[in-house]
Parts: structure tokens; sequence; C-alpha cells
């Protein structure tokens, strides 16, 4: 039997219906069985964003997508385990604001020389916003997601927290910066306090057919990550060439180095195939340390240059706080695998602050999410110029 921590079932509410986003993975399903064991009104949702077969057999797109996510087998997936924990499911066709607010922005910077984040771009200003709009339309006031977070109401600060899920290690905190107050007023992590082991256990015990499933690694519109052969396929399909940004490759001192035929083929802290483009082979490995999308120029150097401890990010959402007045310490999270690093915040003019590391870090890659934290606390975030 399902169980969550020995928690009483509640009695169900008609008048507090909860939505459950469910993307045909074990955590969504996790999360509707575990809600209807406990009682509650449920009513199943799932966002169609992309179709998965539109770019394939274009060059360097493979023929076959399935069993991706946000593919019709997830789809598919989640269906039937809403059939199977008995409530009702809708599919939402969202592949026009999709495309128009994550996938042509991610193609757009891409191709601007900067290394965007697809997955908070559609968090942010896609998913919950639609989720929570569909869920107040059929009569929900609140939505469940699988993603291991937490959040809660701080009477002392008067806000709505997000806090670090118990499972460190699944950690979705980073992608989840721009919730505004109302969203999070009207969300529901219920894995929060539970281990991925756990979930699985879980999924299991009630015979979930996606039990097994693997966790999904990929941006749902590239299969197997080769961004290049994406933007081409996409350029192509909408009767567009990839843009001329061929240039020069050159050392921090602006000495020429070598050429490149495109700065969307490189992102700060590469090393892959910056030697074979060289006009002489340096005995130390080359990185790259910037780009500058005006001239086409990539600037390499050794990856000791790639550490700095300034790093600036615009486009600012507070959680834990309103505004930043004066500076304040946190840790400060640069890319989803990077471990929170000791820094102060300091404003930097209108919706824009600095980032003082104490201790030097590797690759501050403009388009990546800044994420704050002070503790298990998300204090708020936003996008490293």
């Amino acid at each position: 039997m399902l169980t969550a921590r020995g928690k009483a079932p509640v009695a169900p509410d008609a008048a507090s219906t909860i939505a459950v986003a469910m993307s045909g993975g074990v955590d969504s399903s996790v999360v509707a069985a575990l809600l209807q064991q406990q009682g509650h009104a449920l009513v199943g949702l799932t966002l169609q964003l992309w179709e998965q077969r539109r770019l394939s057999g274009k060059e360097g797109m493979p023929e076959q997508v399935q069993g991706r996510c946000c593919s019709l087998d997830d789809v598919y997936d989640a269906r039937r385990v809403a059939e199977q924990v008995g409530i009702p499911y809708y599919v939402v066709n969202q592949q026009q604001r999709f495309e128009a607010e994550v996938v042509q922005p991610f193609v757009r910077e891409y191709l601007a020389g900067r290394t965007p984040i697809p997955c908070t771009l559609c968090n942010n200003h896609l998913k919950f916003d639609e989720l929570l709009r569909t869920a107040r339309g059929i009569g929900a006031e609140r939505v469940a997601t699988g993603h291991y977070a937490r959040v809660e109401f701080d009477t002392e600060r008067d806000r709505w927290l997000l806090l670090r899920p118990r499972d460190r290690s699944k950690d979705q905190t980073y992608f989840l910066f721009g919730l505004t107050q109302e969203q999070l007023s009207r969300t529901l992590f219920p894995l929060g306090d539970f281990e991925k082991s756990t979930v699985r256990e879980m999924a299991t015990e009630q015979d979930l057919g996606v039990a097994q499933k693997p966790d999904s690694q990929e941006i749902c519109f590239i299969p197997g990550g080769d961004y290049k052969a994406f933007l081409s396929a996409y350029l192509q399909e909408q009767g567009e060439s990839m843009p001329d940004t061929a240039g020069s490759l050159r050392t921090g001192t602006g000495e020429i180095v070598g050429r490149h035929e495109g700065i969307q083929a490189f992102t700060v802290g590469q090393k892959k195939g910056v030697q074979q483009l060289l006009n002489h082979h340096p005995t130390e490995a080359m990185y790259v340390l910037s780009i500058e999308p005006a001239t086409n120029s990539v600037t390499v150097g050794p990856e000791d240059a790639l550490h700095t401890r300034v790093g600036y990010a615009e486009r600012l959402n507070w959680i834990a706080i309103e505004t930043l007045h004066q500076p304040i310490r946190v840790s400060a999270k640069i890319r989803h695998r990077h471990e929170p690093a000791p820094a102060t915040l300091v404003p930097d003019g209108q919706d824009r602050v600095r980032i003082e590391f104490d201790q030097p870090q590797r690759a501050i890659t403009p388009g990546q999410s800044a994420v704050f934290y002070q503790d298990e606390i998300v204090v708020g975030g936003g996008w490293l110029a």
C-alpha cells in the first residue's frame, strides 16, 4: 500500500480539488497515487508541448524519437496511470505557446553566443502559469507536481518560501527560481520530503507501470543533445539558413590564434574541438573563455583563466525577500550541477546584482541561471549576463 510517512488519509473536499501535472514519469505518477490515497479530489493534466516527430529525419536528427521527455509515449503512460489511480485526465495542447516562449528564445540565445536553459524558461514562463490557469478553469485551486522541492508559508516574512528537498541529489529548485508568490501559494510538491529511492519503492508497491521507467535527462525538443543539429533543422524548417557567425579565435590579449565557423558551436568552459582550430598547438589545453557576438570572436585560454570571483545576474525574481536593497550573504549556484558557493550579492542598478564569490568559480556562463540560497531557502535568482 502506498504510504506517506504514516500520514492519515484526509476526507475528500470537492472545493479543494488538486490538479496533478502528469508527465508520464515515475515522480508525477507517484504524486497522483499518493494524493488519491490520501483522499484528495484530483484531476490529471498533461501539457502537450512539442511534436517529437516534427524534425525527425532532417539532417543530423534521428528518425525515431520515441520514449523521451514530453513524447507521445509519456502521454500514453500518464493516461494509463490516471486510469489506474481512477482520476479524470486531460491533455492540454500548448505547442504554439511552447514554441513561442521556449523554443524560439532558445534558438535566439544560442545563435547570439549564450547558453540558455530551456527547462527553466519553460517553468518560469509557461508550465506553472498554464497549469494553474487550466486548473482554475476546471475548478481546481491547487496544482501538484513531481518536482523535488518544498514550499511553505513563513508567517514572519509574510511570504511563501521555496525550499530545497530532502534528497539533495534530486534538487530541482534551480529550475524553479522564477515562481511567483501567487504560484507558490497554489503549488504542492509532495515529494519534497522523500528520497528518490523511496519514491520508486512507492511506485512498485502500488504496481504503477512506470515504476522502473528511467528519468529523462535530455531537453525535450533536442534528441541526443545535439544542439547544432537541432538549430540547423529548425531554421531549415522555418525557411531560414544558419546565420554566418564565423570569426576569429583570440587570446585574452587579442592575438588571433585561429578561425571558427560559427559562435553557436561554442559555450563558455568548452574544451572539445578548440585545439583543432588553432593555428598552432600549445602544450596546455585551451578552453573557451568568452564569446563576443558583436564581432563573432571567441576568446580562448588555459583552464585557470576560466575561474573568476565576480559575475552578474539580471531579470531577477525574489522569493524569500521582496527586493534587494543592500548586500546580503548567500550561496550562489551557477549551473544545475554546481555546488552552491558562498558569495555576497550586491545591488547593481535596476533589476541586476553583482555576485561576489568568496572563491573563484569556473565558467560563469552568460545565459545560465544564478540561483541564491540561504541554507535550505531559495532567496531568488536571475539570468547570468
